[in-house]
Order: structure tokens, then sequence, then C-alpha cells
């Protein structure tokens, strides 16, 4: 698609998310790479405390006691030693190269050869290699909903009965579990296990004038509209948006409604408008799309106005922060936009972040997120141990240090990561009570990245009516 393409053009990166897209980038230029020693096992110290949710300032993050699994037990004592694991995927490139050295010292601990076979085509061809039968080994899903297909043809190996519950219950936030539990034809199934994820919700603001002029970082929504009036009583501007990216227009919009349909209703309600059993004219989703067009469409709020919005790229929107005197305060998006801010920007200098405040305190402290997940396609003991591996922080430890990647794991530590951005979203992550993905990448795509992105952008341009955008998006939907 044409907006995988501009962002390709501009950052040279591979990309890491629940769609293979731009907007989940970790940018890299903030990053020290201190290289590290691996250890592939936990001492008995490290591994003797159980995970801990701290503070939202200071998370901690503690080991995981015990294993993952027996055939990860055996894999250490050498018992499958000469044999090779297929693992197919989309990373290229650096990333391949940072993938590769962090699965180094298992490889070596085990003699188990993990083989990693690239291809930027890697969405449109693991369909056709598990139906002809030439499935890998493993798959690394950047697309939630793309494993969610396979699943449901009962392609995908049930990890329930191969890596302990316990463990997994420990060692993971209930959500990402519960977003690894898939249909199939016999029931739903723990189709895969999270291994290198990232935020989406994250709001950027210019630090230096935001400081200077004595604004606060908001900690509640109401916190949030308030400093938004703060704003523009001083004469300026809160919002910086842009919602334009060629024929992939209106997908920066279908991500605001998720975040704020997370935040409006339960998680349960977010997953049956995933699935189409919550439709878009719901007094849910329609309550979030009003939350949103008191944001955008209220005077004074959005840089350029109403029109600017659907005219503007959304790569060229956070822009006017950065100009003297600043034209607009807030952007909300994805890490991978500080690639595009001005090349001597510094992070917690010149720019910082802040996660975009909850609304309601019965539904918590829920977040945006994207990641990697790997299913598993033939069973056997080898393949196992690396299953159970990918399920430890240890299978991305390597990956973090050197930056780049953010672990899901219970077990991972914060002194791992080195760049005070990827520290920062790690704690978020952390620190979320409930974390999905959004909804428009798991739809299926005449819905999610048709329907619902077209009739956002007509909407936003003021070319059809928030009814009748929502039910164009509702009629859209195969029909059951």
């Amino acid at each position: 698609m044409l907006k995988w393409m501009s962002l390709w053009m501009v950052a040279g990166l591979l990309l890491v998310g629940c769609t293979t897209d731009d907007r989940d980038i970790i940018p890299t230029q903030a990053i020290v790479d201190p290289t590290p020693a691996l250890t592939v096992v936990a001492t008995a110290a490290q591994r003797a405390g159980e995970p801990t949710r701290s503070a939202a300032s200071t998370p901690t993050v503690a080991w995981v006691a015990g294993s993952p699994g027996s055939e990860y037990d055996q894999a250490l004592t050498g018992a499958f030693k000469g044999t090779r694991v297929s693992l197919a995927g989309s990373i290229t490139d650096g990333d391949l190269v940072k993938f590769e050295n962090s699965i180094q010292a298992f490889e070596t601990s085990t003699g188990i050869d993990i083989q990693y076979s690239s291809s930027k085509d890697f969405d449109l061809t693991i369909a056709a290699r598990v139906a002809g039968g030439s499935a890998p080994d493993i798959a690394d899903f950047s697309q939630l909903g793309l494993l969610g297909s396979l699943a449901a043809q009962g392609r995908v190996v049930d990890l329930n009965p191969i890596i302990r519950p316990d463990f997994l219950n420990a060692n993971y936030k209930q959500s990402w579990l519960d977003m690894a539990t898939l249909r199939a034809p016999g029931g739903s199934i723990m189709a895969g296990v999270w291994n290198r994820v990232n935020a989406r919700s994250l709001v950027w603001y210019p630090k230096k004038e935001f400081d200077l002029a004595g604004y606060a970082v908001p900690a509640t929504w109401d916190e949030l509209l308030r400093l938004m009036e703060q704003i523009k009583q001083n004469g300026g501007t809160p919002w910086c948006v842009g919602i334009e990216s060629d024929a992939a227009s209106g997908w920066v919009a279908a991500d605001w409604v998720a975040d704020i349909l997370l935040r409006s209703t339960s998680a349960r309600n977010y997953d049956r408008w995933v699935a189409g059993d919550l439709k878009f004219s719901s007094p849910e989703v329609t309550n979030a799309l009003q939350y949103l067009a008191e944001i955008w469409l209220g005077s004074g709020n959005v840089y350029g106005g109403r029109q600017a919005i659907a005219a503007t790229s959304f790569l060229d929107a956070p822009k006017p922060m950065f100009e003297k005197p600043n034209r607009c305060w807030l952007h909300r998006q994805d890490s991978f936009i500080t690639l595009v801010f001005p090349k001597d920007a510094r992070m917690g200098v010149d720019y910082d972040f802040f996660y975009l405040p909850p609304m309601d305190a019965a539904f918590g402290r829920p977040l945006l997120v994207s990641g990697d997940i790997y299913a598993m396609f033939n069973d056997r003991p080898e393949v196992r141990a690396v299953m159970q591996w990918f399920a430890t922080a240890n299978s991305v430890e390597g990956w973090v240090r050197v930056g780049g990647a953010i672990s899901p794991h219970n077990d991972a530590r914060l002194e791992w990561y080195t760049g005070a951005l990827e520290r920062k979203i790690a704690e978020i992550i952390w620190n979320a009570d409930t974390v999905r993905c959004t909804g428009s990448d798991q739809m299926p795509a005449a819905v999610g990245a048709g329907a619902f992105w077209k009739q956002m952008t007509a909407y936003v341009s003021g070319s059809v009516e928030m009814p009748a955008a929502l039910k164009a998006i509702d009629d859209a939907w195969p029909k059951k």
C-alpha cells in the first residue's frame, strides 16, 4: 500500500505491529548499543521472585519462577542438539541482524539451529504455504487478524498443552493472553505467544515550549480537556492532526476511534466491536465518535481546522509543532513519528510524550498496542522448546539491549532499556491494565482497511454525516 511505502522511504527500517505497517517502528536514533553479554537461563536468585505490578511512576519488573515447559529444560541439556527449527516472518535488514544476534546464545546453549526465512511478502504468502503443506515450524505474525484466520481453519497448533499455563499466567499480562486466544474449529486455542511489542496510545509535545508555558502533563481525560482550554486561552491551538495517507487515508482516525472506545467502554465490548458483534451504530461506538468529534471538530482545537485534517498527510501533521513559534502543541501517534521530527530535536529536551489519559476509572488504564506473535505449525520436541523459550523475556533480551524491541514479558528488566524513549514506552506498557491491538487491523479488510477508513475520511471532511458513515461501515461487514 502507498502509506507503507511512504514511510519505508522515510525510515528505511523494518516494522513491527499488529499489522505490517509504518505505525509501529521504534526509532533507533536515540538508542545506545551497550553490546551486552547474554544469559540463557536466569539464576535461581533471579527466578525466585513473583511478578508484581508497581506504581505507575516507577515500575519494577521481576523474574518469573519456574520453567515454561519440559522440552525447554531438555533443550538446555543438549537433548535436541543438531536439530533445525524453521521460522518465517517479515523481519529484514538491520532488524534481522539484531534478531539473529539475539538468538545466538540459545542456539549455542541448546544446539538447535533456528533458521529464519524473511520476506516482505510474508503476509501474502504464509496462508498459501500453510494450505499447501509447506508451513514453517513457527511463523512470526505481525497481523493478528491473519493469524486468526489460520486458527479458524484449524491450521495452528494449540499451545495450551505445550507451554505451562501457570507460567504463561505469571509471565504475561492477561490481556496478551486474551488476544492470543483465538477461535478454532474445536473451540478456542492459545494460538501464539507475544515476543516484541510497542505502544500506540502516545501523545507527543514540544517539551521546551510546553514547560516554558507552564503546562502540565495530564493524568486524566478531564485534565487533558482542561489543558486544551488552557492552550486556547493562551492563543494557541491544541492539536496537530492529519489523516491523509494516499489510498490508506483515514487509518489515523480509525486508530483514534479505537483508543477512545477502549477508554469509554469495557474491553469485552471492544472485542465484540472487533468481531462485528457490536455495530458501529451502537451507542458505545457512536459515543466514541462523539468524543472524537468534540476534539477534532471543536472550534480552535486542531491546526488548520476540519478541512486541514483530511488534507494533511499523517507525516506532515506534527511538523507545525516545531515551527518558531509552534503552531500546535499535541500530536497522538506511535513512536515512529519521531522519524519525521527535526533531525536535531532531542528526546526529553525538544520533545517528549505522555500516555493518552484514561477516561473512566471503571476501565482502568487501557492501551492500544502492536506486536509480533509467534505461532506454531509443526509439533516436534525441538519446536516446542523454541516456542517455550519465546515465552520468556530472555528470548528478546539481546534485541532490547541494543535497541529496537520492547518485551511484553513480566520477567523482563527495565535496566535492559538503554534508550530513554524505549524505556518510557516499556513503563507505559507495563503499567497498562488492559492492552488491545487497534480494531481496524483485526477486522475483515473490506471493513477495517476499507469502509472504516473511507467513511472516517468522508465524515471528517464534512461530506457525510456521522449516522450515514456508521451505517455504511456496518453494511460492509461480510454476511455471517
